[in-house]
């Protein structure tokens, strides 16, 4: 058996998109493994038998998916608004969809 091999199985979902992050583990995983995650640096450490492991992330990947994530957030959200407007908009009284015509203002000589 090698030294510095050590085995814990873990229960984690896989889920089909693009994040920061290459996977989400819950305080049991991290607890099982005493590893100790910097979200700021991303950076995740653990105790090994030859000192502490760090395990380091590409800071320019993960600000590009994190940029991408937050655009495709804004439009989902702006579609689901739309989406709620429109239903709201065709419960509305036929009166009050009515545009009433307004005089043009006078024009002072």
């Amino acid at each position: 058996m090698v030294d510095n091999f050590y085995v814990e199985h873990v229960n984690f979902y896989i889920a089909d998109f693009n994040t920061t992050y290459h996977a989400i583990l819950g305080r049991p995983a991290l607890a099982k493994f005493m590893a100790i995650p910097h979200y700021a640096y991303l950076v995740l450490k653990m105790p090994s038998l030859a000192g502490v492991l760090a395990l380091r992330a590409n800071l320019s990947i993960a600000y590009a998916c994190e940029t991408e994530s937050l655009s495709l957030l804004k439009a989902t959200d702006l579609s689901i608004r739309m989406t709620s407007m429109a239903a709201e908009a065709k419960t509305a009284p036929v009166d009050d969809q009515e545009i009433t015509a307004l005089e043009p203002p006078c024009a002072s000589a």
